[in-house]
């Protein structure tokens, strides 16, 4: 059975991908609704980026157990609602004159908390509308609409920031999710046998021992867990010497993160037959090599940039982003892919949020220390310290024994 063949696939694929357009113009929004309309700083920008993840520090593990105790459509269907109306309150408090820093981080905690349920719920739902074996090509095709949304959605979001406000531009991802929530309650599929009720601590403790002694799912959660920490701070960083120190438009910005998404549209395409000619684990082993790479190819010019080289910077930064995209391009379809065909059903959950819940839990330790850091020292120096720490983890994966995991794998 082909893909486009699969009717429930296909809907959770159009729901995913019109949340995801919304998703990167919401990002893009509340930057500069922080950095614009409340004049924050970066370390402003850091923290706002850290109270949509701060959830997965708190709630993570528990979510897991959660989420397999429960039908997973049901869990999509109720957070996307339930997120698109904290979109548009948010929209409403900014329009009113009632907003603040203090505020918009309160509402993306409860933003996170939905945005946690859903994420473990999403990457535990796939398994149920495909056959294992297509599992890397679906979520090659997810991971193409994602990158096709971020390639689209920060230059949509540039336009709409600059056309109707920050605020307002808050409203589409609001109805994105409204949508998406929507389309998920038509989906029909065989729900997944649901985990017995026990110990919540036992359960909690059977998904953290698959996860970190399983041969190659231990080496693959740490290594991902430091990129993690490394990526949200070079993302801070960036935005903040895109915004601040070269003084980039909202339109601008968007077009230069959009080069990310068009990256990453060529990496999906070509991720499955990466995986099958180099084997998982090596394609994956390309691709954390070359984010370091990416990275110095934007700071180098923004090291010695003047009013004179500020063309010839933007055009680095733009190839920076592209290759940092594709190589974001490579890897996800395949991580995502391996985890979800090694991991029984039963713990599909429990797995996804152990993954997530610490992943976001760098984010939030992560994206206010690139903040403080470049305050602190200067954009440029945050910002090669964030290379150092990506190109470490690049050596680290494709040193270690997770370069030989292939599909076959159990």
């Amino acid at each position: 059975m082909k893909l486009r063949e699969n009717r429930s696939f296909v809907r959770f694929w159009i729901a995913s991908t019109t949340s995801s357009f919304g998703t990167y113009i919401t990002t893009l929004a509340l930057q500069v609704l922080v950095v614009g309309n409340l004049e924050g700083s970066a370390v402003d920008v850091g923290w706002i980026s850290a109270s949509r993840w701060l959830p997965y520090v708190l709630l993570g593990l528990i979510a897991g157990v959660l989420v397999d105790r429960f039908h997973r459509k049901t869990v999509l269907v109720a957070t996307d609602i339930g997120r698109s109306f904290i979109l548009a309150f948010i929209c409403l408090m900014s329009i009113t004159g009632v907003i603040s820093i203090g505020w918009l981080m309160f509402l993306l905690v409860l933003f996170g908390i939905l945005s946690l349920f859903n994420d473990t719920a999403y990457q535990s739902f796939v398994p149920q509308l495909v056959p294992r074996p297509l599992l890397t090509r679906a979520n090659a095709r997810l991971e193409q609409s994602s990158a096709v949304a971020e390639t689209s959605g920060p230059a949509i979001g540039g336009g709409l920031v600059s056309l109707i406000g920050a605020p307002f531009a808050l409203l589409f991802d609001a109805i994105s999710y409204l949508f998406s929530g929507v389309l998920m309650a038509s989906i029909k599929h065989q729900p997944s046998e649901k985990v017995k009720m026990g110990p919540l601590g036992q359960q909690i403790k059977e998904g953290l021992r698959w996860v970190y002694q399983h041969q190659y799912l231990r080496t693959l959660a740490l290594n991902t867990h430091a990129w993690f920490l490394f990526h949200s701070m070079t993302m801070t960083i960036l935005v903040s010497i895109f915004l601040i120190e070269l003084g980039f438009h909202a339109s601008l910005l968007g077009f230069v993160l959009a080069a990310g998404g068009v990256g990453a549209v060529a990496g999906t395409s070509l991720s499955p037959l990466a995986g099958v000619r180099l084997g998982v684990g090596r394609a994956m082993s390309l691709s954390r090599i070359l984010y370091g790479p990416a990275v110095i190819l934007m700071a180098l010019p923004l090291a010695t940039n003047s009013s004179d080289s500020q063309f010839i910077a933007l055009i680095f930064v733009i190839a920076g982003q592209l290759f940092y995209g594709f190589a974001m391009g490579i890897e996800g379809p395949l991580e995502m892919g391996y985890r979800q065909y090694v991991t029984p059903s039963h713990l599909q959950g429990r797995m996804n949020a152990t993954l997530r819940s610490i992943n976001r839990s760098a984010v939030v330790i992560g994206a206010p220390l690139g903040g403080i850091i470049a305050d602190g020292l200067g954009f440029i120096t945050a910002l090669w310290i964030s290379i150092f720490g990506l190109t470490l983890c690049g050596l680290w994966f494709s040193l270690s024994s997770m370069r030989n995991a292939r599909i076959e794998d159990d």
